[in-house]
Parts: C-alpha cells; structure tokens; sequence
C-alpha cells in the first residue's frame, strides 16, 4: 500500500521539489508597515492639500491609474506589477464632475485614520453605512479604498479595512483565527468560509500534499460530496467561486508562503476559466500595486485542457460554440505579457481558437457520474498531467 502511495504522489513529490529549488529565487515581499508609519502618509496627503488652500488654489488628489495595461510590468517572480512613475488620474475639488468623489475619498481617509489610531477594524460595508447618502452606493466605497491603498502604497489590510470573504476552504488544514478561535477544516462537515482577515491567521497545520484551486462553487460542492480530499490524498480545496475576491486571492497566497506545496488549478477549459486562473498566478491590473500579497506564480493548470477534450472524447452535445465575445477574450488573453512565458499555455488556447468550442467541467459527468474524482483528477495527479 506505501508503495502505491508513494508511486501515486511521485509526480507531486518531483514538482514540489522542483519549486523548492526555485524558491530562492522568489521576490521577497515588501516590509510591513507599522501604524505609524501609515498615519504619516495619510497626514503627509492632508498637508499637501494644506499648502493647496494656503496657496489660494484648490486642492486636488492625484491616484495612480488602476486600468492601464501601460502602467504594469511583468515580472516571471511576482507576475504583473505596478510600475514606478505610472499614468495617473486626478480628482479636483473645483470640478463639479469630481468634487463628490473628493469628498468621498477625504471621508474615507479620515476613517481610516481613526481606524488605524485606534487599533480597531472596520469592513467596507461599516465604511459604507456610515454615510450612505454620500457614497451611494457600496461600489464606491469599494474602489476608493483600493485607491487610496494604492496612493498610500500600502496593503488595504494595513489601513484596518477588511472585506467580507466569498471564497471557501476544505480540506487537510487547521489555523488560528487573529482573534484566536481555532479553526479546523478537516473536523468540519461543510466547507469553512475563508477568513476576512487573512494576514492575521497563524499556526497553520497541514499534512497536505498539494493546494486544489477550483474554479466553481458547483464542482467544489461536488468533490466535498465525493470525500475527494479524504479518499485520495491529503490536500487542501479552495474556491473563491467565479471571479476571486482579494481574500481567496491572500489565502491562496498564504498558503503558498507557508506550506511550499503545489498548487494546481481546475478551471472551465474556457477564456473565461483561463482568465481567472491567471489572476490565481499572475495578478490583475487593478490590484498589481498589491502583487507581492496575492500572486502565486508557481500555480499550474490541472484542466480542464482544451485537449483533454480531444483525449477523452468528450461528447460533442458537451461542447459549447466559441462566442464571439469569447474569441474577443481569448485574443486579448494571448497578447498579454505573461503567455509569452507559457508556451504550453499558447498551445492549448490555440487548439481552442482552432477547434471553436469551449466546455465546462460539469461535461465530464457524461463521461461518468465520478469520473472527475475518481478517473480525471486520480490521473493526472498519478502522471503529472498539469502544464
């Protein structure tokens, strides 16, 4: 039996060791800010506009731009990252079209001051029912505390803003909350939300072999459902349910830092799958002034592959015609700096463009009811069927 083991994990073994040779060369992140040091940035920002209004002129904000591809670099370490001297917008408050969302940040900014003076912690809901009728609505408040985090160059949970989590974890891990409440994922009979305050968990225990991210909150139930993490190997499941949230995003990346195991990604074999995997592993434009905290370069892709399609006959009433909105996607995907990189990458979207279809992982049901935890993902595990 210890040998069926060790032959079913010899793939695994090989690549962790591979990327334990390879962690040297890991960017180490910036340090963390003390309190102090944050209050002097947001006190630096109000004396600037001090000496605006001593100077008769009207203050105005100044925040780097958060949607320009022009203002990333990519970085094989650390995936995309803000560059130094990036593109910027400006938020006057002589401008009718500007001024409410200059007060709008001067608010927040002076929550967070009071927040990080006193130690204490508040979501970005808190943020919002503070006053409604300025913000409007949750959106706002949402995208002025990543760009004031950006502005500051400072992780937003070091301004004492915290979001509410979407992701969820299952799987061979236990940790301590920052408030210090254990929690025990294996000892629990459904999936553990993931923390809202991610940079607080310590003592994090696992005998885990590798780190599952899935893509869809279905195919996470259905693999909890098939006792797939207990039936075949130690290992640790997450999913932030489409879209990651940033929490899912650090979580991912804790876990990285922490245990050095592989991480695999289980996507739909779509541009839209693919996109969100890449966000896993290289960041997003939006939030690469963040990327040392959330990216996780070593993340591999497990499926669904494009030519897995081909390999395991997928029946043809599974396959979904390519949209023209999703050969618009997977275009814009391949142009983008990190696929020069991925050349295996390149060769699977290039077999979807090809082929114009696209499939959901569900599709592998028709194949069998547990054919994805008891064939496809046992398979692939067995005889390192990731790229």
């Amino acid at each position: 039996m210890e040998t069926g083991q060790q032959e079913q994990f010899a793939e695994i073994d090989k690549l962790r060791d591979e990327l334990l040779t390879n962690i040297k060369c890991d960017v180490e992140p910036p340090k963390q800010l003390d309190s102090r040091e944050v209050l002097t940035r947001i006190e630096n920002v109000i004396l600037g506009m001090v000496a605006t209004l001593s100077k008769d002129e009207a203050p105005v904000l100044v925040l780097p731009s958060r949607s320009d591809w022009a203002n990333v670099s990519f970085d094989s370490a650390v995936g995309l990252q803000m560059i130094a001297g990036s593109s910027v917008t400006t938020v006057r408050s002589d401008c009718p079209l500007s001024v409410k969302k200059f007060a709008q940040i001067l608010k927040i900014l002076s929550i967070i001051y009071k927040l990080v003076q006193s130690n204490s912690y508040a979501t970005k809901r808190d943020i919002y029912y503070n006053d409604t009728q300025l913000f409007g609505y949750q959106r706002a408040v949402d995208c002025i505390v990543d760009d004031i985090s950006c502005m500051l160059k400072v992780p937003r949970r070091t301004l004492h803003v915290l979001a509410t989590s979407k992701g969820f974890l299952c799987g061979d891990l236990s940790y301590l909350e920052g408030d210090g409440s254990r929690v025990n994922c294996l000892s629990s009979s459904a999936a553990v939300p993931v923390s809202s305050n991610v940079a607080g968990i310590k003592n994090i225990v696992s005998s885990a072999k590798f780190v599952l991210i899935v893509e869809k909150d279905a195919t996470f139930q259905r693999l909890i459902d098939d006792e797939f993490c207990s039936k075949l190997c130690p290992c640790i499941m997450i999913t932030g349910k489409g879209f990651p949230d940033v929490n899912s995003r650090l979580m991912v990346r804790k876990l990285w830092d922490t245990l050095h195991i592989p991480i695999f990604a289980l996507v739909d074999a779509d541009p839209h799958g693919i996109e969100i995997m890449c966000i896993y592993k290289y960041g997003s434009v939006a939030m690469s002034f963040e990327a040392h905290n959330l990216t996780v370069p070593s993340v591999r892709w497990m499926g669904l592959l494009p030519s897995d399609l081909q390999r395991l006959r997928v029946p043809q009433d599974m396959l979904i015609p390519l949209t023209q909105r999703d050969e618009s996607k997977l275009h814009s995907l391949l142009r983008r700096p990190y696929l020069a990189s991925q050349p295996s990458w390149q060769k699977e979207m290039d077999l979807m463009r090809q082929n114009k279809v696209k499939a959901e992982i569900q599709s592998l049901s028709a194949i069998g009811p547990d054919f994805l935890s008891k064939v496809y993902l046992p398979n692939k595990l067995r005889y390192g069927g990731w790229i």
